[in-house]
């Protein structure tokens, strides 16, 4: 999701349907992505990349659209094709996909949190071990610049419409569903808890243990919280 989370981003843009026909010659197809394709996800990078370097470097609010666009050889007018605002270039990563798709391909009858543990396991994992140093400098950003804070707020909001659209799709329930919106809630609020003390460990700590420790709090329904002794 949008990470945020450090993950976890919005799903906005993605397609999440699942299309069960799909011919052997359309999955090899859309396994493969096109000159397109690639082109635009290292476009993508190279934007990132470069405004993380020059935000630590020189400062988030000190960093202009501009500076960016220099660095990377490419107009500001190309830099709001792949990121709509500043705060995007932090808070945006291309991961989405992954996931969701790895919701919806979960077994019938798979309660949300377990498929939250089993879809972060499946896919961020290898995501993270690509490039730690930047998934921890985007989240450092997060928590300590104001504006990014702030927008952090409005993302996890579109990470719970998302989520709610995923369970309600494999649950025959309306998405406004006030328990899929607990559920939810709980869901990313728990992602958040795991990132940020990822975040605070300077990054010496298992995120994806870390993830998988707090969702598996949820599915016990938390009955160990404050009452058990703790354990490691």
């Amino acid at each position: 999701m949008r990470q945020q989370l450090p993950s976890t981003q919005a799903n906005r843009g993605h397609n999440s349907g699942v299309t069960s026909a799909r011919s052997h010659k359309d999955q090899n197809a859309t396994s493969r992505p096109g000159l397109r394709e690639r082109k635009r996800a290292r476009t993508f990078s190279e934007i990132q990349h470069e405004a993380l370097r020059l935000f630590v470097a020189q400062g988030y609010e000190q960093t202009t659209i501009e500076q960016i666009a220099e660095a990377v050889e490419v107009s500001p007018s190309t830099i709001f094709r792949y990121f709509p605002t500043k705060e995007d270039m932090v808070l945006t990563d291309e991961y989405d996909a992954l996931i969701v798709a790895a919701l919806a391909a979960g077994p019938t009858g798979e309660s949300g949190v377990t498929a939250m543990r089993r879809a972060l396991a499946e896919t961020l994992g290898d995501v993270i071990k690509q490039d730690p140093s930047m998934f921890l400098t985007r989240g450092r950003l997060m928590l300590e610049v104001p504006a990014l804070h702030a927008k952090l707020w409005g993302f996890l909001q579109e990470n719970e419409a998302v989520l709610c659209q995923v369970f309600a799709a494999q649950s025959g329930r309306d998405p406004e569903d006030f328990e899929l919106r607990v559920a939810a809630g709980a869901i990313i609020g728990a992602i958040m808890a795991a990132l940020t003390e990822w975040i605070r460990s300077d990054g010496q700590t298992d995120m994806v243990a870390l993830l998988d420790r707090a969702l598996h709090l949820l599915e016990a329904g938390l009955a160990s919280v404050g009452t058990n002794p703790h354990t490691p």
